[in-house]
């Protein structure tokens, strides 16, 4: 059986063919995700779900895929919105804050992409770049390289010191938050992964979804969720 990966739901205002408003997964994210072995499931994220209640419905899950999505609300981290930064959703940022503080708290495999990777880095004290400054590196719906740690778990994943990735993203990591090193770096200094102490998050800035049908490293990423979902499955049973 396929291990069960969780895909926090994007909440959207409005679907063309739906009366309603509507909890969404991108259908590039449930392809890689099933391309690298996992079964998605889109997690719904009801208002006012409460965190015990949370934490005992991803226990029943294998994996976790925190996708991307729209800008945090600066507060978090302690800030004002500075003027580039897009109107937040509240109830997007509370949810995924709490599937990320499930995930760490439960120990559930994950791999966090783009918000995701910010998500995780500021429910772990950290903060943001707001927007960043126009560099030699295009961040904005462009591919460039990133330099990976030759000491991480990222390159046991993805095979190289230097891979070709999809980027497309306005903020980034800032200060690094508690239990997270930097494994991946763009030439310009941009943090592009981050990797949790326990061993059992793994985050991304770019959109490994974009790429995964034809690029070995990204699609690795998805397989190797898929992977360490099963694992962590086969031991609960034992």
């Amino acid at each position: 059986m396929r291990p069960l990966i969780a895909v926090p739901g994007r909440r959207a205002a409005s679907v063309p063919i739906l009366r309603f408003t509507a909890t969404l997964a991108a259908e590039a994210i449930c392809e890689a995700v099933w391309a690298g072995g996992g079964e998605p499931l889109v997690l719904h994220g009801p208002d006012g779900n409460p965190a015990a209640e949370l934490a005992d419905r991803l226990a029943r899950f294998d994996g976790i895929c925190m996708p991307g999505g729209a800008d945090m609300d600066p507060r978090h981290y302690g800030q004002e919105p500075a003027a580039e930064t897009e109107d937040p959703v509240a109830h997007q940022d509370s949810f995924d804050m709490a599937v990320m503080s499930c995930a760490i708290g439960l120990g559930i495999p994950t791999l966090a992409i783009c918000r995701g990777m910010q998500i995780l880095n500021v429910a772990q004290g950290g903060d943001l770049v707001q927007h960043l400054t126009p560099s030699s590196v295009a961040h904005g719906n462009a591919v460039h390289d990133v330099v990976v740690a030759e000491d991480s778990r990222l390159i046991q994943v993805v095979g190289s010191t230097r891979i070709p990735v999809s980027s497309y993203h306005h903020q980034a990591v800032g200060a690094i938050g508690a239990d997270l090193r930097v494994v991946g770096t763009a030439d310009d200094g941009c943090v592009e992964a981050l990797e949790h102490a326990a061993g059992t998050v793994l985050a991304v800035q770019w959109h490994p979804e974009d790429r995964h049908a034809s690029s070995p490293s990204d699609a690795a990423l998805f397989a190797d969720l898929a992977e360490r979902a099963a694992k962590s499955r086969a031991e609960v049973l034992v």
